[in-house]
């Protein structure tokens, strides 16, 4: 089970989350604001923003 208390560190502003093996859910795609972070609407796991800016990021 993912833990959101663990932060997933990335490099890209855009994520994808599909929860983990033991408890899925439909793949939802984010973006990471301004503030550096976003959480998965459906397990609560935290995205983490390790470098560059979210409005740099190709649209």
């Amino acid at each position: 089970m993912l833990d959101p208390a663990k932060p997933s560190v990335v490099e890209m502003p855009k994520v994808v989350c599909s929860g983990d093996k033991e408890s899925p859910h439909p793949r939802v795609f984010l973006a990471i604001t301004d503030q550096g972070f976003v959480d998965c609407p459906y397990c609560g796991q935290h995205f983490v923003l390790t470098k560059g800016n979210p409005s740099d990021a190709p649209h």
